[in-house]
């Protein structure tokens, strides 16, 4: 481990809470024939798309949980995308990019980055010309030691762009556990949330700032990790749990703290608290919703769908898929 120092921004009262006004309503779970579905899209049939970790793609009927093996990618999947045609896009932490084409085999779109293999593919979103924005979460850590990158703070994770040529350009550098992307309707940004930076980063792709980076939101009360463009418009993060208080003081101090925190065996380090939470932010980075409640019955919340006020959640841990609702206002 080679610590970094950083003083992150006080955590808002905010990551305090565990439940919010209104609460996420109940959640009742669609049971998988495997564990760890992290990331869950909606295929253009209407079917749930997950990957699991024993590797397999399965599709699932929201309607009544009968579930289908589309293939298997033989490693680990992570993020998905699903194009208008069923054409599915899967980040794989031990293959790369991959693409599965409806009636075809698996086959390889990204598995080197400048000679070099590349490390911890997280999460993909394609634009209608087929130019694809993926995430690296780290070059220096598996998806078993996750932790041991928030720990470090050593930010070594990347935003590609892949235009239809198959060319792989590098947009963003040093990001601090690249995560979930999505490109905004009007293609004049892409985003990426930065899981141990507590924020979500924009790059502008058109205008005035094309070529440069902000961020859409900022100092958030937990890590960011997937995320998704809502039928409602609405950019959809999933934060599996809430900021840690041991964390934030001691990412400023001498990194031989973390280094011993790193020794320690596993079930003496912090334990992420169970959580169910997602929030909900416009493209001015304005907070529209944000619903969470106890992580009683499922928890880790790494990948969420809205469709109609609907919510599909994924998860590392669980061995199901999480359906609750967006509350009606009056």
């Amino acid at each position: 481990m080679n610590p970094h120092r950083w003083t992150p921004p006080p955590a808002p009262p905010r990551a305090r809470r565990t439940r919010s006004t209104p609460p996420l309503p109940a959640l009742t779970r669609l049971e998988l024939p495997g564990t760890g579905p992290e990331d869950v899209v909606l295929a253009p049939d209407g079917r749930l798309i997950v990957g699991v970790a024993d590797g397999a793609i399965l599709s699932i009927d929201p309607a009544t949980g009968d579930t289908r093996q589309l293939a298997n990618t033989g490693g680990r999947p992570l993020g998905l995308h699903a194009d208008p045609d069923g054409t599915l896009l899967i980040c794989d932490f031990e293959r790369g990019l991959l693409q599965l084409r409806p009636g075809s085999a698996l086959e390889v779109l990204v598995d080197e980055v400048g000679g070099k293999r590349l490390p911890f593919a997280s999460n993909v979103v394609r634009d209608t010309d087929g130019t694809v924005y993926f995430s690296s979460s780290t070059s220096r850590y598996s998806l078993a030691e996750y932790m041991g990158d928030l720990l470090e703070h050593s930010g070594t994770g990347r935003l590609f762009r892949r235009d239809p040529s198959g060319e792989v350009e590098t947009l963003l550098d040093n990001l601090h556990f690249a995560n979930g992307v999505v490109l905004a309707p009007d293609r004049s940004c892409v985003l990426v949330a930065e899981t141990g930076g507590y924020r979500v980063s924009r790059y502008w792709l058109t205008g005035p700032k094309a070529g440069t980076r902000d961020f859409l939101i900022e100092n958030l009360p937990g890590f960011p990790d997937n995320m998704a463009l809502g039928s409602d418009g609405l950019v959809w993060i999933t934060l599996p749990t809430a900021r840690n208080p041991l964390l934030d003081r001691l990412l400023p101090l001498p990194g031989m703290l973390r280094r011993l925190v790193w020794m320690l065996p596993e079930w003496l380090r912090p334990k992420p608290a169970k959580t169910v939470w997602v929030l909900a932010v416009d493209f001015e980075g304005t907070v529209v919703h944000d619903l969470q409640t106890e992580g009683t019955n499922f928890a880790m919340v790494t990948g969420v769908v809205e469709r109609d006020g609907v919510l599909y959640l994924g998860s590392l841990t669980e061995s199901a898929v999480g359906v609750s609702r967006v509350p009606q206002t009056s």
